[in-house]
């Protein structure tokens, strides 16, 4: 047996989430010992790797601020052109279906991310930051305690590591989370498969038809994440910087079983049927196949993350939402900034225990009421109408609350959460019934078509509250900012319910009526004559 030095910080898993906490761990606590234990020898390989490479807000802020990785970011990734959604089942040309996105890139800055060529970066700065990076380690037992002791193999040889802090970042081995049985079933059962090709999807160019090609300045709506949109499922589409392109399919378990798409020749089978201009450009690609992945079970919950114990998990050692939106790295960077704070207090001289818990609820309050936006809505993706309304509210509640806290670095500011427990808990409960009224519209409505293009730069305080998203602002203007941004949410919930019961009258909407009173309703997009 070889007992290397115990360190302060013992993260077992070095990939996303174990080295982007490291990094943090390392700027906030330059004199802590942290070790990181990766089973993988050697760098990634860059184009076919990991799933995970589109960013939003939270996470784009994160690695590009809070780790201050912006001169990699912009010259290694690619700038994605924001999210864009195609509602084409069925249809052989994208530009005769619906398409919500924007015509022009929003200012706050979000990337495509190639997660070999990142992973390995990340890799090499925490070595140059002086954080212990060992690779090619076989992880066997791990003994929380005091300290905790993780027992592993390096080339035959067993050697125990011990730690004050123990982090799993395992991934979906998720070490802890099944050793202390704190898996969840929430309810959410998704499965996925997912492919990459050596070659770049040009969208743009699947259509011989230069007026659409022109409604996007410039014409690159492949460095958007690109979603087609079915009754039941939707299909990622993502550049990676090494010029190969991502390709997913997402789908409820019970409308579309994986095994109707769980190999390559399935999948295409199954894009022929669905998304027919995707499968004609992929049936030109099939000597480009990178690789091809499938899982059965995508979404998992978990019932603690951090402990005064001094423990904690991060990234999908913990929980796993859904692809839809990526909320995979803004998870990652919310969880990581309590987990940073926490040791930060213990080798400050103080475990605070009581910091703990309240981490604890507002890391599960996030998780569950984002939980609410994909659980039980599947079958909306193919219903324009429902479903351009459902993305307004969506981004207008992650950018409104969710983003102020946590772009504005307020997530461990307990006094903020104090002083707006009400209006924060109001803001919940309003997103969890505008997912139930998304719901009851589908399944009542006599849905309305659409206009072909849906520009949300169109719409001023949509556009407004993007642009505002790196503002700094100060204790009192925080606050200003977040009960203006719930007032426009009770706005919109207002303004949508009205346009819902246009479509579905039988629709109550007496309450939402008294939540928006006499504010001034938001302009929303209009139907198709």
């Amino acid at each position: 047996m070889h007992a290397p030095t115990p360190v302060d910080v013992l993260i077992v898993g070095g990939g996303l989430a174990g080295l982007c906490l490291a990094l943090q761990l390392r700027a906030r606590c330059p004199d802590a010992t942290i070790r990181v234990l990766e089973r993988r020898a050697g760098p990634a390989p860059a184009a076919a790797f990991k799933v995970g490479e589109s960013t939003v807000e939270i996470g784009a802020h994160y690695f590009a601020n809070t780790l201050g990785l912006r001169a990699h970011l912009d010259s290694e990734q690619i700038r994605k052109f924001g999210f864009r959604f195609f509602f084409s089942d069925g249809c052989a040309g994208l530009d005769r279906s619906t398409e919500l996105g924007i015509s022009h890139v929003f200012p706050t800055p979000t990337w495509q991310l190639e997660r070999g060529s990142f992973e390995n970066f990340l890799a090499r700065e925490a070595e140059r930051q002086g954080i212990e990076l060992m690779q090619d380690v076989m992880v066997r037992a791990l003994e929380p305690g005091v300290p905790h002791a993780v027992h592993a193999c390096h080339a035959g040889t067993t050697r125990i590591h011990r730690g004050r802090w123990l982090v799993d970042a395992s991934g979906r081995a998720g070490m802890l989370r099944r050793q202390f049985g704190l898996e969840e079933d929430h309810g959410h059962h998704i499965g996925a498969a997912w492919m990459r090709i050596d070659a770049r999807l040009e969208l743009d160019h699947w259509c011989d038809n230069p007026a659409w090609r022109g409604l996007c300045q410039p014409q690159e709506r492949w460095r958007s994440t690109n979603h087609l949109c079915g009754p039941g499922y939707w299909v990622w589409l993502i550049p990676l910087a090494s010029g190969a392109h991502s390709i997913g399919i997402v789908a409820d378990a019970a409308m579309h079983p994986v095994d109707g798409f769980n190999s390559f020749e399935r999948a295409l089978a199954w894009l022929s049927r669905h998304q027919p201009a995707l499968a004609c450009e992929l049936g030109k690609q099939r000597g480009a196949l990178l690789d091809f992945g499938f899982l059965r079970k995508v979404s998992h919950g978990c019932r603690q993350v951090f402990s005064a114990e001094r423990w904690a998990l991060t990234g999908e050692a913990g929980m796993f939402l859904d692809p839809f939106y990526s909320p995979g790295a803004d998870f990652i960077a919310i969880g990581n900034a309590y987990i940073t704070e926490l040791v930060a207090r213990d080798l400050g001289g103080h475990m605070d225990a009581r910091a703990a818990r309240h981490f604890q609820q507002l890391f599960l309050s996030f998780y569950r009421n984002t939980l609410s936006v994909y659980r039980g809505q599947y079958a909306l993706f193919g219903d324009a109408r429902v479903m351009t309304a459902k993305v307004l509210w969506d981004y207008a509640y992650y950018w409104g609350v969710l983003c102020p806290l946590a772009i504005g670095d307020r997530l461990t500011d307990l006094a903020l959460f104090a002083d707006l427990a009400a209006r924060l808990a109001a803001a919940e409960r309003l997103n969890v019934r505008m997912q139930d009224l998304f719901r009851a519209w589908h399944a009542r409505g006599e849905t309305r078509a659409m206009p072909g293009w849906l520009d949300q730069q169109e719409l001023d305080w949509f556009a407004r509250l993007n642009a505002r998203l790196h503002d700094r602002l100060d204790d009192r203007a925080v606050r200003a900012r977040l009960y203006e941004n719930i007032e426009l949410l009770h706005a919109l919930a207002g303004a949508l319910a009205e346009d819902a019961a246009r479509d579905a009258p039988e629709i109550a909407i007496g309450s939402f009526r008294a939540i928006a009173g006499q504010r001034a309703r938001p302009a929303l997009f209009r139907t198709a004559a």
